[in-house]
């Protein structure tokens, strides 16, 4: 797609608002619909501002009217005061608009308030969504049996529900960004809790597999747009609090599930477990439906654009949004082939793409080996045996806690005038967090023996789970600074990768332990995670060559422009 003119569009060319507004000073502005000596000076204008109806009388008098004169051009509609250039695109000229720095329905200049309630509610859906993931293992038990079907089959519906999340999303990211996020997530969501209906009132097993598979497309669905959410809202400097939170809460509802599903299904059967769950969300659903506004800006430039169009009847008016729309074909093609390409040739990100795919096929193999450490071996009810789920929500809870060391030593990189930004470093958290993986599966691999205190293997679980959410977050945030644009595809590659892992661990999860013993699988897993834990250490130290051996991240060399072009976690991971 051709890009847009860096002669003429502020947005690209960095021009400033003062600039735009100094030029206008010279265009002498008259009321209602510009008359044609008007339209002549707007030929020979290429900036200035538009203003009309009710907030005419709101700018009058304002510092940013006395500071540009005459320069404002008046429309008889109710336009909120905007700033407009002209530009040129594929041979043809435009008048491009876009917000002043102090436009209050510019999601950037949102308050604190509003922007906190939207991450809350986002953060909320998403930890919703990873109880569902998870809370179907408590039940598969019972489930199998009331069907006469095997456990292995029951445990299908946990690969049928990430198998939907690996794929979905690199078929439907495209049409998710065609629409705008709110009607997204509004409807994604009302349809993942309507599945809830399917799954707890079931008559055979396959109804339940297909309702996992709607259950894991809706589920990701609504989650793909977390993190294009936040870069909606919040500029690149304060976007890493919110997506840790993010990443917090995505891990917390994976592993948080069994503490409460084992009760329900030994106590009122496995049904419930599902139809509690569905009615939790409801409310959830309400609050989202009711207070989730907009959060692409150029969602609301591209309604200004479409009134000014209708009321001066000058077609030229368009909003970046407008002219920088992909072509459909190109959207599919960077969310699928290029996702999968660049797993396959790129050394970043597959390297970062098996690490985390090794963290999150832990974290489903675990839904398995707990159970057999505590009910197998120590004879523990279904509900207790649930318990020490509760030391990986520790575990990951410190995980977050530690991370803002990271988040504190990226500031002070960013503030020190001696230094660059770049990819390498968000990986002091992965060198130091990222090995707690291999430690706690080692411990806990040795602490399983049936007359060794509960209490040993459960610690071990704290630091399982910590190092699962230092893998998360470095491999978002360094894939994200590498690739910059192309950082979606990427991370789409690394997701499905992940989460087939995820889905495929718990299909033979039993019989590894079962077979080769519960020391010496988890032995074995702990020799992988230490092998795969050098990985933030070599990119630290050699992240830089192999950026420029690349076509797609050789442009990421850090400074200002670094970190305007890049987001943290553009994609989400759920």
């Amino acid at each position: 797609m051709p890009a847009i003119s860096h002669q003429s569009n502020p947005v690209v060319g960095e021009k400033s608002e003062e600039s735009t507004l100094h030029e206008a000073q010279k265009y002498e502005a008259s009321p209602g619909v510009p008359d044609a000596k008007q339209e002549e000076n707007v030929a020979k204008q290429r900036s200035g501002r538009i203003c009309g109806g009710q907030y005419l009388t709101e700018h009058h008098g304002s510092e940013g009217d006395k500071l540009a004169g005459n320069s404002l051009k008046e429309v008889d509609i109710d336009m909120p005061l905007t700033l407009w250039e002209m530009t040129e695109h594929d041979g043809k000229e435009y008048i491009l608009l876009r917000f002043t720095h102090d436009d209050p329905q510019d999601p950037f200049n949102w308050n604190a308030g509003r922007k906190a309630f939207i991450t809350a509610l986002l953060c909320l859906m998403t930890l919703f969504i990873g109880l569902a993931t998870t809370s179907y293992s408590s039940g598969i038990g019972n489930m199998t049996d009331d069907f006469g079907v095997s456990n292995e089959l029951g445990q299908l519906g946990l690969f049928c529900f990430n198998f939907a999340c690996a794929l979905a999303p690199l078929f439907l990211a495209p049409f998710c960004e065609l629409v705008g996020r709110r009607v997204i997530y509004v409807g994604a969501y009302a349809l993942f809790i309507l599945v809830f209906i399917g799954l707890a009132l079931g008559k055979n097993i396959a109804t339940i597999l297909v309702m996992r598979v709607l259950q894991g497309l809706f589920g990701c669905v609504g989650t793909i747009l977390v993190g294009g959410t936040f870069s909606d809202i919040y500029r690149p400097d304060d976007r890493a609090i919110p997506m840790a939170c993010f990443a917090y809460v995505a891990i917390f509802g994976t592993v948080a599930a069994p503490i409460y599903a084992g009760f329900i299904d030994e106590t009122i059967g496995w049904r419930w477990i599902e139809g509690i769950q569905g009615l939790a969300n409801v409310p959830l659903l309400i609050l989202i439906i009711l207070g989730l506004r907009e959060t692409r800006g150029g969602v609301t430039l591209h309604k200004r654009a479409k009134a000014l169009r209708a009321a001066t009847g000058d077609e030229r008016y368009k909003a970046e949004m407008d002219l920088e729309a992909k072509d459909l074909k190109e959207m599919l093609h960077n969310s699928s082939v290029k996702a999968v390409k660049m797993l396959a040739t790129e050394p970043v990100v597959f390297a970062w793409g098996l690490f985390i795919a090794f963290a999150w096929f832990v974290t489903f193999l675990f839904l398995s080996v707990i159970s057999i450490t505590f009910e197998e071996k120590r004879g523990w009810s279904e509900g207790v045996a649930g318990l020490p789920y509760i030391s990986l929500c520790v575990g990951v809870t410190i995980g977050f806690a530690a991370n803002f060391l990271q988040i504190r030593k990226y500031k002070q990189i960013m503030a020190a005038r001696d230094r660059r930004i770049l990819p390498e470093s968000r990986l002091y958290g992965a060198m130091f967090g990222a090995p707690l993986l291999p430690v706690g599966l080692f411990i806990y691999s040795f602490t399983q023996y049936g007359y060794l205190p509960w209490i040993a293997p459960t610690i071990a679980l704290a630091p399982i789970s910590a190092g699962i959410f230092f893998i998360f977050e470095s491999t978002y945030s360094y894939t994200s600074d590498c690739y910059g644009e192309n950082s979606s595809s990427a991370i789409a590659g690394q997701g499905l990768m992940r989460n087939t892992l995820g889905g495929v661990a718990p299909l033979f999860a039993s019989q590894f332990f079962h077979n080769v013993g519960s020391q010496y699988a988890g032995l074995m897993l702990s020799i992988f995670g230490t092998i795969l834990s050098l990985i933030p250490i070599v990119m630290f130290k050699y992240g830089s060559r192999l950026r420029e051996r690349s076509k797609l991240a050789s442009s990421q060399t850090g400074g200002e422009e670094q970190k305007k072009n890049t987001g943290l976690y553009p994609a989400a991971f759920v």
